[in-house]
């Protein structure tokens, strides 16, 4: 495995993350696709064998069971300080802006409730899910500076944002003296690369970490067109509302990623994260099976030429936002939402 820094932190991570939203007590969110706890301890015990220290979860997933089975798990097999751990926090909700909940409030109380499910003291990463109309920039910031003070986060990141929010959030921060964000995780791969616009650029020039989900396409990119998919390629409407508007055009890229892996003796998973890998630090991958965090771990040791970069991307046409980003409006994103924590309904639109 090779490692890198995290963007402007002191944190080395592995250039594969293993994203966890796969793990968690399926009764407790919408996903019949996620495994059990057994199942998930045999992977996250495989990704540390082969070398992998990051790990993504989040509240939302799964009611927080998710969090729940990673840090149980983490606590078992590995020492705190060799491990990276990441977790996410929602915006407020409805009943939290009615009662007067502040955004710092807000923040405390999903720090606490995500470290209470993890078992752990601190985490290293605490990700903004996602961006929350309904409250001012200033408390986001200023509450996660908080967290950080307490030693509750060494370091925070975003996700599910535009570059132009990023920008305008890390320059309150460093305004004001509080903690900057140091890494985002967008929805970004080799069929999907609006990123590159401007957060891509944006990124490389203040050098914050690139961590995108989604990063196979929700499996699309690790098999051939028609060929037979996951459990979670059958019953993820979310991936396939992400994705089937664009399936023609894509098609013809998956084919060159199944037609590269068959010339260079490899799975078309490790063409695809090794492609993914000389753009950004780590991507975040998901597993639910002892192959998928094998597949993932070998890409991080294949090298792409330039000539086989450039014939994956040359067929790339544009794409419209989709999923979590084409939400995120001052009308829509946040009010449209109803996420739970403890005992609450959830309605989980926070999809990896």
């Amino acid at each position: 495995m090779k490692y890198a820094k995290l963007g402007n932190s002191d944190l080395l991570v592995s250039r594969i993350c293993m994203g966890c939203m796969g793990f968690g007590d399926p009764s407790r969110g919408q996903h019949s696709w996620t495994i059990d706890e057994e199942k998930t301890r045999a992977i996250i015990q495989r990704g540390l064998d082969l070398g992998v220290n990051f790990y993504d979860t989040a509240i939302a997933y799964q009611s927080g069971t998710s969090e729940q089975f990673v840090g149980r798990a983490l606590r078992d097999f590995a020492k705190r300080e060799d491990v990276v751990v990441a977790t996410k926090f929602l915006p407020r909700t409805k009943e939290e802006i009615e009662r007067g909940i502040s955004g710092q409030q807000h923040i405390e109380n999903m720090i606490n409730t995500s470290l209470s499910n993890l078992g752990m003291d601190y985490v290293d990463l605490y990700i903004y899910h996602m961006w929350d109309w309904n409250t001012p920039v200033h408390d986001i910031m200023d509450g996660l500076n908080r967290v950080v003070k307490a030693g509750k986060a060494r370091w925070i990141g975003i996700s599910n944002c535009y570059a132009w929010q990023l920008a305008k959030a890390n320059a309150l921060a460093e305004k004001e003296g509080c903690a900057k964000f140091v890494s985002v995780q967008g929805h970004y791969n080799l069929i999907f690369r609006e990123e590159e616009r401007e957060m891509v650029p944006f990124c490389n020039e203040e050098n914050i970490a690139l961590t995108p989900y989604s990063a196979l396409a929700s499996g699309r990119l690790s098999r051939k067109p028609g060929a037979g998919g996951t459990k979670r390629a059958e019953e993820d409407a979310y991936a396939r509302f992400k994705y089937d508007a664009t399936a023609e055009a894509d098609r013809l890229i998956i084919e060159r990623v199944a037609e590269l892996a068959e010339r260079r003796g490899v799975s078309m998973t490790e063409i695809s994260l090794a492609w993914l890998m000389t753009k950004v630090t780590s991507p975040v991958t998901g597993a639910t099976e002892l192959s998928h965090i094998e597949g993932a771990a070998a890409a991080a040791d294949l090298e792409l030429t330039k000539e086989e970069i450039v014939y994956l991307e040359e067929l790339y046409t544009p794409h419209p936002l989709a999923g979590v980003m084409a939400q995120n409006r001052p009308t829509s994103a946040s009010q449209k939402h109803v996420w739970s924590v403890g005992n609450q309904k959830i309605k989980e639109n926070t999809h990896d």
